[in-house]
């Protein structure tokens, strides 16, 4: 039946992350000469490691290099989508691009996202769960915030950062869960515009190419057809709400035998086993070697 490919997005970024990769990944050494040699180092200061600059490269080439390491193992994936800043290394997977071209985007993406958010007042992103439908529209438009993240029973909302306290503050009241991200902006959003726009011109400029594999774009929730539609829907999703939801639905109709998420934490494989609990999924950051992740891919991929 095969297996689908999950890319994992910024927040849960660690110092062990992916033990079974070696520093000498050509996608690490890159890392190093981008963020320094110390970069393994600060990913023990939780503040300095939140930051995009550094973020953002360090999941796009762990991803890249974990997908070299494991790519001659496993058979082609059946399909392909990426979380956020996952989709960088999601789409280089799929043939849009090389991995370089992923990790130098991953760079200006990060750089683009940040020059945003100086010229406006500060933002954020907060993790709502259990709120209803009703009340969640009621009050994100009562404190003026903008949908982010659609992933079913957490939904991720993004505005400034008074507004995002003042949503807390009376969600809370209704013994409703809220949690402020480890993000500095306001991803996903319409205070992201500038730098939507900044990415878009950068990828006119480069060869983009028409995925090879079967990937799923966050803007959409559908599938990407075309270069074309490669470029825009990278683009689009830095101020667009990522729909996460129908990209799962997506691969899901797709009549898949597993889940493999690639990048630190395990959310993404959390996420899924709850929605779809008769596919199982895991991340390649809970294994040991990379033997072991082949060897579970293999079995459950042609399990169904």
């Amino acid at each position: 039946m095969g297996f689908a490919l999950l890319f994992a997005g910024q927040g849960l970024q660690h110092a062990g992350m992916l033990p079974w990769l070696a520093d000498d990944e050509p996608e690490l050494r890159t890392l190093a000469a981008t963020l320094g040699a110390d970069w393994r180092q600060r990913l023990a200061d939780p503040e300095a490691c939140a930051r995009n600059a550094f973020a953002q490269p360090l999941l796009t080439s762990f991803a890249l290099a974990a997908w070299r390491r494991l790519k001659d193992q496993l058979p082609a994936p059946q399909t392909i989508a990426g979380y956020s800043v996952g989709e960088l290394a999601a789409f280089s997977v799929a043939g849009a691009f090389d991995a370089a071209t992923a990790q130098s985007l991953a760079i200006e993406r990060a750089a683009f996202m940040d020059d945003c958010a100086r010229q406006a007042a500060p933002t954020g992103l907060i993790g709502v769960t259990g709120l209803p439908a009703e009340a969640l529209a009621t009050l994100r438009q009562r404190h003026g915030l903008e949908l982010a993240i659609d992933s079913g029973s957490t939904v991720i909302l993004g505005g400034p950062r008074p507004a995002l306290q003042a949503f807390c503050a009376d969600a809370e009241a209704l013994d409703v869960r809220c949690t402020t991200l480890r993000v500095e902006l306001a991803s996903h959003t319409r205070w992201m515009a500038g730098a939507s726009l900044a990415l878009a011109r950068r990828l006119a400029g480069i060869e983009v190419r028409r995925p090879a594999w079967v990937l799923y774009a966050n803007a959409t929730g559908r599938r990407v057809l075309t270069a074309d539609d490669a470029r825009r829907d990278l683009a689009a999703q830095v101020a667009q709400c990522v729909r996460w939801t129908d990209c799962l639905q997506g691969i899901a109709e797709r009549r898949i035998g597993c889940v493999l998420e690639i990048g630190a934490g395990a959310a993404l494989s959390r996420q899924w086993n709850e929605r779809y609990p008769g596919i199982p999924a895991r991340s390649a950051d809970e294994f040991r070697s990379a033997d072991a992740i082949v060897s579970w891919v293999e079995k459950h991929a042609a399990s169904r």
